[in-house]
């Protein structure tokens, strides 16, 4: 067991909703609870409880699947018992006689197999009404400047039928980023049972061809970045190049500091007001 991830599952449980959760969850048993039912015993909104959960399942002591449209979470037991043996394999400086029972309870009777711990991933999804040029820039500067700590996604509430827009794509191909996957979608595709759960979800435009964006579940963090739309523009070739090279550059400062965020250390209302003030062109560059 190393050390710095049982000094990680400690420092998850080191609060007292974090820990009453998990009792509740180990009285559960391996069929777990769903979050709704999770909220109503702890007496807490689910919203607050989501960031709870994501700090327990990413230290890798509960575990969550999808039921329907619930997601069910259950205490790993494996893992407390690593966490737990952990503790007791110092115990008296390798000495359990002088120890008395406590090496005996803390041991595990099997020694189990490693924990390995992979890192938090986060789902984000950015929308726009044509899902053609700004959430397309998006989706492409988080999937390169994620590095496997996020899956970035973009849709739209009225797709560009004849897909991204080509200098669009022209433009991320000549910045070195993978074109290949880019389309444009419905957001349809993010809100049924088998689709996958958006941690964060961002708009980039004032309206969204006026209509309310779907519920993405109320584990789900909320942000709008207005762009401007360059499909909209009507000046010169150059003048649209320039738009579009402002536009990505203004993407590319908030998803640079988006990433780079304290999210463990960060509640759910903390995460809130950091996503709003990057949707300031100011506060994107990094000033005030």
């Amino acid at each position: 067991m190393e050390s710095d991830w049982a000094a990680h599952a400690f420092n998850a449980i080191g609060q007292p909703t974090r820990l009453d959760l998990l009792r509740i969850l180990l009285a559960a048993g391996p069929t777990g609870l769903a979050a709704g039912d999770a909220a109503s015993r702890l007496g807490v909104p689910p919203s607050t409880l989501s960031f709870h959960l994501k700090a327990l399942e990413q230290a890798g002591l509960i575990g969550a699947t999808r039921q329907g449209r619930s997601l069910v979470y259950a205490a790993q037991i494996e893992a407390l018992r690593s966490l737990i043996g952990f503790l007791s394999d110092a115990c008296c400086d390798g000495q359990p006689s002088q120890c008395g029972d406590l090496h005996r309870l803390f041991q595990p009777e099997v020694a189990p197999a490693p924990v390995t711990i992979p890192p938090a991933t986060f789902n984000v999804l950015f929308l726009c009404t044509h899902n053609a040029a700004r959430s397309i820039m998006a989706e492409a500067i988080l999937g390169k400047l994620g590095q496997g700590r996020f899956r970035a996604f973009s849709a739209g509430s009225d797709p560009l039928a004849t897909g991204p827009l080509p200098a669009v794509i022209q433009q991320l191909k000549a910045l070195g980023h993978e074109v290949a996957t880019l389309r444009s979608k419905d957001w349809s595709e993010f809100t049924g049972a088998t689709a996958p759960r958006m941690d964060f979800v961002i708009t980039l435009c004032d309206t969204l061809a006026g209509q309310v964006c779907p519920d993405f579940g109320g584990i789900t963090v909320t942000a709008a970045w207005p762009l401007p739309d360059p499909a909209k523009f009507s000046g010169s070739t150059i003048e649209g190049a320039t738009l579009l090279n402002e536009v990505y550059a203004g993407l590319h400062r908030r998803l640079a500091a988006f990433t780079s965020l304290p999210f463990a250390a960060l509640d759910r209302m903390a995460l809130q007001a950091r996503l709003d003030e990057l949707a300031s062109p100011l506060q994107s560059a990094g000033g005030r």
